[in-house]
């Protein structure tokens, strides 16, 4: 049966039940294959050590839409979108936190927030498509915070001295009304030169702004600027030899197989813009340039981050839906499962070689020290 779910209809279905979660636990994919890496041998921690190994999509079972990552211990921490993984009794799996060595092999490390921020009513709200970045010795933690047809939305911002939590709630950032920005929602943390600046937005406009020096506040002197007009949501921002990437999702995002969620990207001289389309178009004005699609295995590929390996290649992390399974058994909420794919870069332009979500990978080199994208940030957890 079809059935077609708006995506803060399908949050706030969840945050309705159950004090934030749904009854029941979600289903593993019937007959479902690892995601570790195969053909090659492993060290304690589940690494390959084999350069011809590879692995398959998804690279974790469990829902966790719209991810993030960042890196941190000689590790990759993940977050996402909250979930019931577990039901009504894991109601404080507030944004779940995964970890991995590899990119590959992921396993539960917890929730970032062990409850709902005090800033606003919970009732009915849902916490979605966070950002995690490491900046003076902590980590700051960004999240959207809504409910269905809010009219002001909000982000709000928490801190931790360690990537697995638990963040402590310093409460909003921005809201839609005080900023002047409608659907204030999927934020994405850039630094440049020790400044930092916030780009957020859904469908009406993405936008970016400057932030006061700890990240926890918008700066005082700075106004809102505009670098992508409307359609397009989950802004993800990178740089590379010179040049200022945005990656972007277009399409619905929550209608099981039935998704047309894609990723887009457009490029830069300068982090304000403006970003053009490989044909020279400004965002503001027209899509980007299609990078990522759907095929007949995946649908709805996108709400990507962008992450470097250990050897400085670059991967795009997003969700997508595997049509064989495409809904949960809790109140039909949309699975959406984690992928990851080789991002390759072509006369300054990036693609995912396919151009739709791979089946099996060679795995992420462990070492080495290629030049890769970043997302220009002034500490990383690898200094």
């Amino acid at each position: 049966m079809h059935r077609t779910v708006d995506r803060r209809a399908f949050l706030a279905a969840v945050a309705a039940a159950s004090g934030g979660c749904l009854d029941g636990a979600t289903p593993e994919r019937s007959g479902a294959t690892s995601a570790r890496s195969t053909g090659a041998s492993e060290n304690g921690d589940g690494a390959s050590e084999d350069a011809d190994a590879t692995y398959r999509n998804p690279v974790f079972e469990k829902v966790f839409a719209d991810p993030t990552v960042v890196e941190a211990d000689d590790a990759f921490y993940a977050y996402a979108t909250y979930h019931p993984w577990g039901g009504a009794r894991e109601s404080s799996r507030l944004i779940p936190i995964a970890r991995s060595t590899d990119l590959v092999n992921w396993s539960d490390a917890g929730a970032a927030l062990a409850s709902m921020p005090d800033w606003r009513d919970a009732d009915g709200l849902g916490l979605w498509a966070p950002d995690v970045a490491r900046f003076d010795g902590r980590y700051v933690l960004y999240y959207s915070y809504a409910r269905f047809g809010d009219p002001n939305p909000g982000i709000g911002v928490a801190v931790s001295p360690s990537p697995r939590g638990p963040f402590e709630d310093r409460g909003e950032l921005l809201r839609s009304d005080g900023i002047g920005v409608p659907n204030s929602i999927d934020p994405c943390l850039v630094r440049e030169g020790g400044t930092s600046f916030l780009f957020w937005g859904s469908k009406r406009g993405i936008y970016g702004v400057r932030l006061a020096r700890d990240g926890l506040s918008v700066a005082d002197d700075s106004d809102p600027f505009r670098i992508a007009g409307d359609g397009v949501e989950a802004p993800f921002l990178v740089k590379r030899d010179g040049r200022y990437y945005f990656f972007g999702s277009r399409g619905t995002c929550c209608a099981g197989a039935e998704s047309t969620y894609h990723v887009v990207v457009g490029r830069s001289e300068s982090l304000r813009g403006p970003y053009r389309n490989r044909k020279g178009t400004p965002l503001t004005e027209a899509s980007g340039t299609t990078v990522l699609r759907g095929d007949d295995a995946f649908a709805g590929p996108g709400h990507n981050a962008v992450v470097r390996d250990h050897a400085g290649d670059d991967w795009l992390l997003y969700h997508a839906y595997e049509r064989s399974n495409p809904w949960t058994g809790n109140g039909d909420v949309p699975r959406r499962v984690p992928m990851l794919d080789r991002l390759d870069w072509r006369d300054g332009w990036p693609r995912v070689r396919s151009g739709t979500p791979s089946r099996t990978v060679p795995v992420p080199r462990a070492g080495g020290n290629s030049s890769g994208a970043s997302r220009f940030r002034s500490e990383t957890p690898r200094e």
